[in-house]
């Protein structure tokens, strides 16, 4: 099972941080239409997890994607991390993210993923919150440590059923590979840029279970600038050093010259399917039973 998806926030993200710069929308629109183009060519169906805010700001980005017969899920209001937040702030971002995609493409949300999967064991307490908001399955969990979130007291990287208080949700964790005796993470984001391609193939080909995970931004030809302290600070909530914005500047770029090939690569050479998909297609009695 090979499951692609894409967290879709930068036309939101462009316009709260700079102010809208009209080159970076026509970049964002252009990969888009990329992305939509070759996933259809490849009969290819991807959940898109989109910021609730991008609905109400650019709902023609959303619109264009649910139009092609792609799922949409919530990626949060706002992008603000939950281990960053309260749960009174999560049950408020959750409940307005999920609504406004709702009233604008007139279909359920049933899936989830957290902004740089920022639920963790501090805070599992928003998988209640999630199922409370009909969310039924999550794709939230990174079960090894990472920048700004991870959960590797998560037992399993495997689809499971994931108990927290009265409520169970699917959970489709991300799943490392195994290389020498340890785990590593390749199926996304910067990852997905530096291991090279003929890897990808030789982890793809070797496990049962994938999500692969992208964001347009890791797939623009051009390395983002260096953020100013006060940027670094409002996005990530995180000290504004000079140490810290040059490992994520450098994190941030690494890799994306010839991201964008070895992506139609991927989608030329393997079948796919999104997260409802998948999630119809297990018998969940067989799968892990994780107890929170």
């Amino acid at each position: 099972m090979k499951i692609l998806t894409f967290d879709t926030e930068e036309w939101y993200i462009e316009k709260s941080l700079n102010g809208g710069r009209k080159e970076r929308y026509c970049q964002y629109d252009e990969l888009l239409e990329w992305i939509l183009h070759t996933l259809e060519k490849n009969d290819i169906k991807a959940t898109f997890f989109c910021v609730g805010q991008l609905a109400v700001e650019f709902p023609e980005v959303v619109r264009k994607i649910a139009d092609k017969g792609h799922e949409i899920g919530s990626h949060s209001n706002r992008h603000l991390w939950v281990n960053k937040m309260i749960r009174r702030e999560f049950e408020e971002d959750t409940y307005i993210a999920i609504q406004e995609i709702e009233n604008l493409i007139g279909q359920k949300v049933k899936s989830f993923r957290a902004p740089a999967f920022s639920i963790g064991k501090d805070n599992d307490w928003a998988f209640e919150v999630l199922a409370e908001n009909g969310i039924k399955y999550d794709c939230s969990v990174f079960p090894a440590n990472r920048d700004f979130g991870g959960f590797p007291q998560f037992t399993s990287s495997v689809p499971s059923l994931l108990k927290k208080g009265d409520y169970t949700l699917n959970e489709f964790p991300i799943c490392p590979a195994t290389l020498l005796g340890k785990n590593v993470p390749f199926s996304g984001g910067g990852y997905f840029r530096l291991v090279p391609l003929w890897l990808q193939k030789k982890f793809v080909n070797n496990m049962n279970y994938v999500m692969f995970y992208f964001h347009i931004n890791d797939l623009v030809d051009q390395n983002s600038k260096l953020m100013t302290r006060r940027e670094f600070e409002e996005y990530y909530k995180e000290p504004g050093t000079l140490k810290n914005r040059i490992t994520r500047y450098v994190k941030t770029n690494i890799g994306k010259g010839g991201a964008l090939n070895k992506l139609d690569t991927l989608l030329g050479n393997y079948s796919f399917c999104n997260v409802q998909q998948a999630a119809e297609s297990i018998d969940w009695s067989k799968q892990p039973l994780i107890e929170l």
